[in-house]
């Protein structure tokens, strides 16, 4: 994997991640396929919307169908019929999020499967021979994801925990895989400070910081996003994992970050919020009956291009699976293309107007 900053304006920068599987533009959305599918879409729509990579997760696909079944069937790759780059991540979060019930030890964690109660164990190696036998282009060390609410004393312990697991993960890394480190430390910034200096010294392929958008304020999380981002090597890739509301992503390419994941532009399609040029809408209002005109007027998608809004009100009253299709086929689309424009203000030395331009849309 090979990395370049090709342009910046200010700290937002615009670069390349060439992977063997094809070259990723930055800033970069990556669509979330969490269990081997980005839900309502086929790999080839996705293609079709511009989709550079997209992002599976190691939890999941442990739980079900299990990464040996994966493997067997000639890993993700195959498995899900998609050519371009992958990321997985290490499942620390889901373990975090989902599991009912959980106990930290150094070597891993005990956990309770969401699916059907039974017990697992993953730690640092389960971690990274999962990913290695779901070959994904780029894997995530397994981390300790902090609570929010935590003391300090917990935050330390957690992220000093985190460390050595990320120690363990790069001696397992595989040969071909790409490795990103996660920066931890709640919203404590000597703690995170702390994470950065230890990754750093363990070395990655890229850096992400994680522990964000778990329920504190808003700023908050942009306090920590402009306090982490000038820490993290210049000549790596910056990932801002689970960050996905636009507002939230400009604060993070102003300060420096170019890759991001979240699951906000499929959860809205599918329950009928739709991001246009002039905002976000729900498109179960009355006001749309009859609206003959495109959802988005600015948009180029099969869905702006083939359907009136009063037809997506109707397909979603009426709960039929084209609904999910046609309003996540959208949603995806309009935030790949905002991304590309963000990258071509960034080019041509625009971002500020670009940005300010945005925080005035409701999204």
């Amino acid at each position: 994997m090979k990395f370049s900053v090709l342009n910046t304006d200010g700290v937002a920068r615009a670069g390349i991640l060439e992977t063997d599987r094809g070259s990723i533009h930055t800033p970069v959305f990556m669509p979330v396929g969490t269990v081997g599918t980005v839900k309502a879409m086929t790999p080839d729509e996705l293609k079709e919307i511009g989709a550079e990579i997209i992002l599976s997760n190691t939890y999941h696909l442990y739980l079900r169908p299990g990464h040996e079944v994966v493997s067997s069937l000639g890993g993700l790759h195959s498995f899900m019929n998609w050519d371009r780059p992958i990321l997985t991540d290490s499942g620390g979060f889901q373990v975090f999020s989902l599991s009912a019930l959980r106990k930290i030890e150094d070597q891993g964690v005990h956990f309770k499967s969401h699916l059907d109660g039974s017990m697992h164990f993953i730690g640092p190696a389960e971690a990274m021979a999962i990913q290695a036998s779901l070959g994904s282009d780029i894997a995530m060390v397994f981390d300790d994801c902090t609570p929010y609410p935590s003391t300090h004393s917990y935050a330390m312990n957690s992220l000093f925990r985190t460390i050595q697991w990320a120690a363990q993960c790069k001696e397992l890394q595989r040969e071909g895989q790409a490795l990103f480190g996660i920066v931890q430390g709640s919203l404590y910034e000597d703690l995170r400070k702390k994470s950065v200096e230890e990754l750093k010294d363990i070395g990655f392929d890229g850096y992400a910081v994680g522990g964000l958008s778990v329920g504190e304020p808003k700023e908050d999380m942009h306090r920590m996003i402009r306090f982490t981002a000038p820490l993290l090597p210049y000549d790596r890739p910056r990932y801002l994992m689970g960050i996905g509301d636009l507002h939230d992503v400009l604060v993070a390419v102003e300060a420096g970050f170019d890759m991001f994941d979240c699951v906000m532009p499929t959860r809205n399609a599918r329950n009928g919020t739709l991001f246009t040029s002039q905002g976000r809408i729900s498109i179960k209002r009355e006001e749309f009956k009859a609206d003959k005109g495109p959802l988005d007027p600015e948009c180029e998608c099969e869905t702006c291009r083939n359907y009136s809004r009063g037809y997506l009100r109707h397909m979603f009253l009426s709960r039929e699976i084209l609904s999910m299709r046609l309003n996540t086929i959208h949603n995806l689309a309009f935030y790949l293309q905002f991304f590309r424009n963000m990258r071509k203000s960034i080019e041509e030395g625009t971002f500020a107007a670009f940005k300010n331009k945005w925080d005035m849309i409701i999204l």
